[in-house]
C-alpha cells in the first residue's frame, strides 16, 4: 500500500504519555496528539457516533483515524501490537486487538499491504456481512504481474464480506490536512450497490466527493490511478527534449566546432552557458509555434471538407489536447532564456572580452566607439524579448485552475487565443530585430549551414501567414459558418441499405 510519510510541522511539539516508550524514528507518530486533541471537535467522538473499524497502524491508517474522528465516526484500530501504537492514534480513537476491532463496526477499513491480507482469514467468521474498504495501491511491478486488483484479491479471501475499493487515491497529507488542499474526488467501486452506497455517505461526511466508478472489475483501473506519472506530459516533454538535443548541436557545430577547426580557437567554454542561452529561445519559439500550428491546420481541414462534424485524424486529435502542456514548456524555456540573458555579464569571459575590446580601442586611437545601428538594434531587440516574455507569463498563469475557473469562455479564449497570436508575432518581431542583416551575410553561414535563428522562423511564419489568410472576409465568413454548424452538402442525408442482411448489421442508433 502506497502512503505517504508526513513529518509533524512542529518538531518540538512532545507526544503526551504513550502505553510503552519505544526509540527509533520509525516510532515517531505521523500526527501530533497534541494538533487534534487541541481541536474540540476532535477531542472526543460522541457517544452515538457510528463505529468505524480499521486494520492495520502505519501512516495511512493514522492519518484516516483522525480524519474520521474529525468526521463524527467513533473508531476501533484493530493492531497486532496496541500497547505500542496506541501513543501514535488520536486519544478519541480506541486501539485495540484486531480480534476485538471488527466486532462491532459494520464498515472496517483494510489499510493493509496485499501480502498481509493471508494473516486476516482467521478472522472470517468475525468479517462474515461485513463491508470491507480496501484502501491499499500495488506498486508498478506489482500491478504488472497480478491479473487481478487487491480488492479483487480480498474479495476471494472474504466472500461472505462485501468488499468496496476506496480512498487509495488520496494521500495521507490530504486526510490530515483535509480536502482543501488535495483532489476531492474518491473513486468507489463494488459489487454491492448498498455498500458502495453507504461508502459514498462516509465520503461525503469526510469532506470528500464519491465518483462511482461500477463494479469491482474497475479496481484494477482505480489501482492504477496512482502509478500515473503525468501521463498527458510525456509526448511534449519528449518533443521538447529532442528540440533541445537537436539545437543545442547544432549551435555547437556552428559555435564551438567550426571555430575550433577553422581558425583554431578553442571555445569550448561557451558550452555550459553561450550554447545553452542561444538554443533555449529557440526551442521557447518552436514549441509556442507548435502550439498554434494544429489549429491552422484544423480550420484548414474544416474549410476543404466543408464541415465541422467530420472527426480529425488522430495524430491531429492528440496534439491539439497537447497544446497546454507545449505552451507551458515553451514558457519554461523563455524563462530560463531570460534568466540566462541576465547571467551573462557575470561570465568571466564576458569580462575579458571587455577588457581586450576597451585595449584594442586604446591602441586603434579610438577615443569614441559608438554604432548607432547596433544600439537601436539591441534597444528593440530587448524590448520586444521583455514584451514577449510578459504575454507569455499571461497565457502561462490564466492556464492554471484557479485562474482558468474564474474566467468565462469568451476571456478564457481571448487570453489564450488573440494574445496567444500576439506573443508569437512578438517573438518573431524579436528573432527578427537579433537577426537584423545577418541572415544574408556570408561569414553567417558555417559549414554552409545557415544561422540558428533563420530555421526557428520556418514553423512561425507559416503560421502567422496563415491566420492572415483566415483573416481575410471571403474565408473567414466560410470558416465562420462551418463552425456554427453549416456543411457543404447542405444536409445529411439518412438512407436504408437495400440489403436485408447488410440491413441487420447497420446500427440504428
Amino acid at each position: 500500500m502506497n502512503t505517504y510519510l508526513v513529518p509533524d510541522p512542529r518538531p518540538g511539539v512532545r507526544v503526551t504519555e504513550m502505553a510503552t516508550k519505544t526509540s527509533g524514528e520509525m516510532d515517531k507518530p505521523l500526527i501530533s496528539r497534541r494538533l487534534v486533541d487541541s481541536d474540540g471537535s476532535l477531542a472526543e467522538a460522541p457517544s452515538e457516533a457510528p463505529k468505524v473499524g480499521i486494520l492495520g497502524s502505519g501512516d495511512f491508517a493514522r492519518s484516516l483515524t483522525t480524519r474520521l474522528v474529525g468526521s463524527g465516526f467513533g473508531v476501533v484500530v484493530g493492531s497486532r501490537n496496541p500497547k505500542r501504537m496506541a501513543g501514535l492514534f488520536p486519544s478519541a480513537a480506541q486501539v485495540t486487538f484486531q480480534e476485538e476491532a471488527v466486532g462491532s463496526p459494520e464498515v472496517i477499513f483494510v489499510a493493509m499491504f496485499r501480502e498481509h491480507y493471508s494473516s486476516l482469514c482467521s478472522l472470517s467468521s468475525q468479517l462474515a456481512g461485513k463491508i470491507l474498504v480496501d484502501v491499499s495501491n500495488p506498486t508498478e511491478q506489482e500491478h504488472l504481474q497480478h491479473r487481478e486488483s487487491n480488492a479483487e484479491y480480498l474479495a476471494s479471501l472474504f466472500p461472505t464480506c462485501s468488499v468496496v475499493k476506496a480512498f487509495n487515491v488520496i494521500s495521507a497529507w490530504t486526510l490530515q490536512s483535509g480536502p482543501r488542499d488535495g483532489n476531492r474526488q474518491v473513486p468507489i467501486c463494488s459489487d454491492q450497490p448498498e455498500a458502495k452506497h453507504t461508502v459514498s455517505e462516509m465520503v461525503h461526511a469526510m469532506g470528500f466527493t464519491p465518483v462511482d466508478m461500477g463494479s469491482l472489475v474497475s479496481a484494477r483501473e482505480v489501482e492504477a490511478m496512482p502509478l500515473r506519472l503525468l501521463p498527458g506530459w510525456k509526448v511534449p516533454a519528449l518533443l521538447t527534449l529532442g528540440l533541445l538535443v537537436f539545437f543545442y548541436a547544432y549551435n555547437f557545430v556552428r559555435d564551438v566546432l567550426h571555430p575550433y577547426l577553422q581558425e583554431g580557437k578553442n571555445k569550448f567554454y561557451k558550452l555550459p552557458v553561450s550554447v545553452v542561452n542561444t538554443t533555449l529561445p529557440c526551442v521557447a519559439y518552436v514549441l509556442l509555434s507548435l502550439v498554434y500550428l494544429p489549429g491552422v491546420l484544423a480550420a484548414a481541414l474544416q474549410l476543404r471538407r466543408g464541415t465541422k462534424y467530420r472527426r480529425f485524424p488522430d495524430w491531429l486529435d492528440h496534439w491539439l489536447q497537447h497544446r497546454k502542456q507545449i505552451g507551458l514548456l515553451s514558457f519554461f524555456c523563455a524563462a530560463l532564456h531570460a534568466l540566462y540573458s541576465f547571467c551573462l555579464p557575470l561570465r568571466r569571459s564576458h569580462r575579458y572580452d571587455l577588457v581586450n575590446l576597451a585595449v584594442k580601442q586604446v591602441l586603434a586611437n579610438k577615443s569614441h566607439l559608438w554604432v548607432e545601428e547596433e544600439v537601436w538594434r539591441m534597444e528593440i531587440y530587448v524590448s520586444l524579448g521583455v514584451l514577449a516574455l510578459g504575454t507569455l507569463s499571461l497565457l502561462a498563469v490564466t492556464s492554471l485552475p484557479s485562474i482558468a475557473n474564474s474566467l468565462n469562455w469568451r476571456e478564457f479564449s481571448f487570453v489564450q487565443s488573440t494574445l496567444g497570436f500576439v506573443a508569437l508575432v512578438l517573438s518573431t518581431l524579436h528573432t527578427l530585430t537579433y537577426g537584423w542583416t545577418r541572415a544574408f551575410e556570408e561569414s553567417r553561414y558555417k559549414f554552409y549551414l545557415p544561422p540558428t535563428f533563420t530555421l526557428t522562423l520556418l514553423v512561425p511564419c507559416v503560421v502567422i501567414l496563415a491566420r492572415g489568410l483566415f483573416l481575410l472576409p471571403c474565408v473567414s465568413r466560410r470558416l465562420s459558418k462551418i463552425r456554427r454548424g453549416w456543411e457543404k452538402d447542405g444536409a445529411i442525408k439518412f438512407t436504408l441499405p437495400m440489403d436485408h442482411t447488410l440491413a441487420q448489421k447497420t446500427s440504428h442508433v
